[in-house]
């Protein structure tokens, strides 16, 4: 006699794949998601192909949505961004020694989106309706509004995994804004303190 599947009170198994250490993806990427993270805009401009050729394509502006962003060291002032080997900002990064950060506000929660998005639109685009300035010191993009800024140089890269960690050392940090609360990404979803 075959047993009715649909009576089956047994939980189904994961479908993940251990590690050889025994620890499966689904398994750490469930673990890590009980940790509450800031959200940050990581940005950089992207030069134009020849500087000199008014005929070649403009420079363009490149953004990506992190949670793994954190401070290194208060002297001298470093932070560091972890990045998907391969993306656009990790290739991008590798040749632009420069780039930003914005920490969101829980109001810009539709920015964190935007970024994050995957298949997603032209750069061009994602930037069209969102208040920036340019920083003086990496020429990226600053978002207005946000609770802090920092320009950075990059002074390391490590090579972790499915990941490249990016060291940079800040030149310039700001406060554009004082009111609000941080983003955070906590469980899979963007939320706010209280």
């Amino acid at each position: 006699m075959v047993a009715d599947p649909s009576l089956s009170t047994q939980t189904p198994p994961v479908s993940s794949t251990p590690h050889p250490v025994g620890v499966s993806n689904d398994e750490f990427r469930a673990a890590m998601s009980r940790l509450a993270a800031g959200v940050v805009l990581v940005t950089a401009h992207e030069p134009p192909l020849d500087p000199d050729d008014p005929a070649a394509p403009a420079g363009e502006d490149v953004g990506m949505t992190a949670t793994a962003f954190l401070s290194v060291s208060l002297d001298p002032p470093l932070v560091m961004v972890s990045l998907r080997t391969g993306s656009r900002m990790d290739d991008l990064l590798a040749e632009q020694p420069l780039w930003a950060v914005s920490v969101l506000a829980e109001s810009q929660r539709h920015i964190a989106g935007r970024f994050a998005m995957k298949g997603r639109v032209s750069d061009r685009l994602l930037f069209a309706d969102i208040p920036y300035a340019r920083g003086r010191e990496s020429g990226a993009p600053l978002v207005g509004g946000a609770l802090a800024t920092l320009e950075c140089r990059t002074e390391q890269t490590v090579a972790a995994g499915d990941h490249t960690l990016v060291i940079g050392r800040v030149l310039a940090a700001a406060l554009p804004s004082a009111e609000g609360g941080p983003l955070l990404y906590f469980r899979g979803r963007y939320r706010q303190l209280g």
